[in-house]
């Protein structure tokens, strides 16, 4: 009766760590999704000219705003030297280039990390905008959240790839951090109590047989 009181717990205590693992990789999945959305919001608001900052469109007016912003970055205290120095020397003078490709890569981002594709890619790529926009003294309540989220994914190791593309052709593995993939001790232990267990019933019968 001990025994099989012990297995149950065992049991019980098993399905709540699955159903806890399947909750929290659901939040991963949430997460991941909110944050693509964030992005393919950022990049079809610049192209549309709805909402932002000025709503005027960036292909409709091209490198107007763009350069008005960079403009104004070279003016605040707390932008790096170098920054400015890669303002000046490089993007001024490709001004019109960013105008195009910073729209198009927010949407292509955006949707990658909703469809879960080329996830771990997507997510250095937001990092490394995100990096942009802070080192040119855009830090607001939203640049800050997303920055925060990219990290946040990226610590989350594999379960990023729940219920994604990237997991359903099998080309996760491609993109796998070598860090990250923290042990499950808590199912391995609980494996171990388990099988400790089974391996007494067979003894204690025995025992209640002799008595």
């Amino acid at each position: 009766m001990q025994n099989e009181v012990v297995v149950k717990d065992i049991f019980h205590t098993t399905n709540q760590t699955k159903l806890g693992k399947h909750v929290f990789q659901s939040l991963v999945v949430l997460m991941r999704i909110l944050f693509g959305f964030g992005w393919l919001l950022a990049g079809v608001t610049k192209i549309l000219g709805k909402g932002g900052s000025t709503g005027h469109s960036w292909f409709a007016q091209p490198g107007v705003f763009l350069s008005d912003y960079l403009v104004l970055a070279l003016d605040k205290p707390n932008v790096p030297d170098f920054y400015k120095f890669f303002i000046e020397e490089v993007a001024l003078k490709h001004v019109l280039i960013l105008n195009y490709s910073i729209p198009i890569v927010q949407i292509i981002v955006g949707l990658f990390l909703i469809a879960g594709f080329m996830i771990l890619p997507s997510i250095l790529t937001c990092l490394f905008m995100h990096i942009n926009f802070l080192l040119s003294g855009n830090i607001n309540v939203m640049s800050l959240t997303l920055y925060t989220s990219a990290f946040g994914l990226l610590l989350r190791g594999r379960q990023i790839y729940s219920l994604s593309l990237d997991q359903y052709f099998k080309i996760d593995h491609l993109f796998s951090l070598s860090i990250n993939r923290p042990r499950d001790y808590t199912s391995h232990s609980l494996k171990e109590i388990f099988q400790d267990s089974i391996n007494e019933i067979p003894s204690s019968a025995e025992k209640t047989q002799e008595s």
